[in-house]
């Protein structure tokens, strides 16, 4: 069988990020939503609108092992279609920080006004305002009690303003129906370990054409995720210094390029696995073998020692800018005159190769 269709209460979902059971990862989707379509997101669970379906996939990992990064286990599930949602919810609910696009890093506060039904974004007016509750996070927080919230809200907004009978119960009503919120039930589609990178990204883009289509860089740092997170967060940090302004310390910025991590990902695997196509390394480092089809956790264990032993040279701020000297003793002068990006990287590869394998001497 292919897939195979299941419910999630969301309480659950969350528990299952929150212990590592389910692959949150920044870079598996780089989080754009803007923040009143969070709002919104919300507001349409608490009014029992549906909001969509979740496709998730099999990682194949040993559920036996020990976790990751602090994690109960490691990942069993990624997430293919639904990441914006669940880091919504999952930031919202938990606190957690979110990391968008440029890599900034942000908190999302969703403020509620129990007497309106109205969501909102928190800012200065909501903090000040005692109609709303400023934090719906409160309300699942650990040792949380929906009665105790109810009255600290009934206690507040009544220092201000006599309510009536008939308001009091409507905040009753209100916050524990956004209290409940936590229990709606989201459809998912769980493609099963056997599904090919190539089956799972034909099934993203035909039951969401529009959603951005999913590569095999993709899959591989999802891969990393679940098996070498430490690996991703490297070359996260190496694109987010490339990108940003230079704070002191040795940066990878430079006139020429601004590699996105799944450009350098292309340079650690050509150099470390000697491949240039992906989807060959994709099937590398999940341990298939190519005859049987069969997981084999001891290929995948040496791909990834692999991988790891290419780091420290892909990454090396001494190459890198090593390398890029080269380019305006060739005429380039800026990324301007760049018109690969991909080119440009795959020279590095080749640069890297000569110095790490071959032993020439950088001069």
């Amino acid at each position: 069988m292919l897939y195979r269709t299941t419910s999630y209460p969301l309480n659950m979902l969350m528990h299952d990020i929150g212990r590592g059971a389910i692959g949150l990862p920044e870079l598996q989707r780089p989080f754009v939503w803007p923040n009143v379509k969070i709002r919104d997101l919300f507001d349409s669970l608490y009014r029992g609108y549906p909001c969509g379906f979740l496709l998730l996939w099999e990682t194949g990992a040993d559920l036996k092992g020990i976790g990751i990064n602090g994690k109960d286990e490691s990942p069993r599930l990624a997430i293919v279609d639904g990441q914006q949602r669940l880091t919504s919810l999952y930031a919202v609910i938990t606190g957690a920080e979110v990391v968008r696009a440029d890599y900034s890093r942000e908190h999302i506060r969703i403020a509620f006004d129990p007497l309106a039904e109205r969501f909102e974004v928190s800012n200065a007016a909501t903090a000040q305002d005692r109609s709303f509750i400023s934090s719906i996070a409160d309300l699942w927080q650990p040792g949380a009690n929906v009665f105790r919230v109810v009255a600290e809200y009934l206690a507040k907004l009544g220092s201000v303003r006599t309510l009536t009978a008939a308001e009091t119960n409507r905040i009753q009503s209100a916050i524990s129906r956004l209290f409940d919120v936590a229990q709606h039930k989201f459809d998912a589609l769980v493609l099963t370990a056997e599904a090919g990178v190539d089956t799972v990204a034909e099934v993203f883009v035909r039951i969401n054409g529009q959603g951005a289509k999913l590569n095999q860089a993709d899959f591989i740092l999802t891969l990393m995720s679940v098996f070498w997170e430490e690996g991703r967060k490297d070359l996260e940090a190496f694109a987010r210094a490339a990108s940003g302004p230079p704070n002191g310390n040795p940066s990878p910025k430079n006139y020429f390029i601004e590699p996105s991590p799944d450009q350098m990902l292309r340079v650690m695997v050509g150099l470390g696995l000697r491949r240039g196509k992906l989807d060959a390394v994709y099937a590398a480092l999940r341990g298939r073998v190519p005859t049987s089809g069969v997981i084999d956790s001891a290929r995948r264990e040496a791909g990834f020692e692999r991988l790891k032993a290419a780091r420290a040279a892909t990454l090396n701020m001494n190459r890198w800018h090593h390398f890029l000297s080269a380019l305006p003793l060739a005429g380039y002068r800026s990324h301007r005159m760049i018109t690969s990006d991909l080119a440009l990287l795959y020279a590095y590869t080749i640069y890297l190769t000569g110095v790490e394998e071959v032993g020439i001497e950088p001069s």
